[in-house]
């Protein structure tokens, strides 16, 4: 097993440790919360960088790595969800988490299509990505720094984040639909 790929299932097991201390009774479980969650989110970055680097991709690492972000990014907003209640957190948080669901299911049926290549991740992804984890990272913490208002830096950065998913997921549809024509009847 390469050590991209551990870092990717190390990804996944910290979300388990994350949600445990999300809820510690503790003045400090929003610190350590916040310190998890910014080791996956670096996770991450390092083992697709290394991975390529080091040339030791494989199709069970490119499989689990989208898989391991769509997990840790679904359980932080879910988790989010019970202090941040308000419409907008909602409506980010059901963009957020639709948009992986359309966009796993596009480009699974455009892979059967033979056209996968159509709907690769793109430099807009990878930016919608980074803005979800900054996002995330300030509102798990939520505590002024400075001085700075974390939380409404953080939720300014989800909605941020919500534009460039939506926006992504229509470049990827938008590349996606001759075959989407040419496979329904529809011309």
């Amino acid at each position: 097993m390469t050590f991209p790929l551990q870092l990717t299932i190390l990804r996944i097991l910290l979300i388990p440790v994350f949600i445990v201390t999300f809820y510690l009774p503790t003045p400090w479980n929003h610190e350590v919360t916040t310190g998890i969650f910014i080791i996956a989110a670096l996770t991450d970055w390092f083992d697709g960088y290394l991975a390529r680097r080091w040339r030791v991709t494989t199709a069970f690492g490119a499989f689990l790595d989208p898989v391991a972000d769509k997990l840790l990014v679904a359980t932080a907003l879910i988790l989010l969800l019970q202090t941040h209640t308000h419409i907008g957190f909602v409506l980010a948080t059901l963009i957020i988490i639709g948009r992986e669901i359309v966009i796993s299911a596009l480009r699974e049926w455009m892979a059967t299509c033979g056209q996968r290549e159509r709907v690769a991740v793109s430099w807009l992804g990878k930016a919608k990505t980074m803005m979800q984890m900054i996002a995330l990272t300030l509102l798990l913490y939520h505590q002024p720094i400075l001085g700075w208002d974390i939380e409404q830096i953080g939720m300014i950065s989800l909605y941020i984040a919500a534009f460039l998913t939506l926006w992504s997921m229509w470049v990827y549809l938008r590349a996606a639909l001759p075959t989407l024509l040419s496979q329904s009847g529809v011309s």
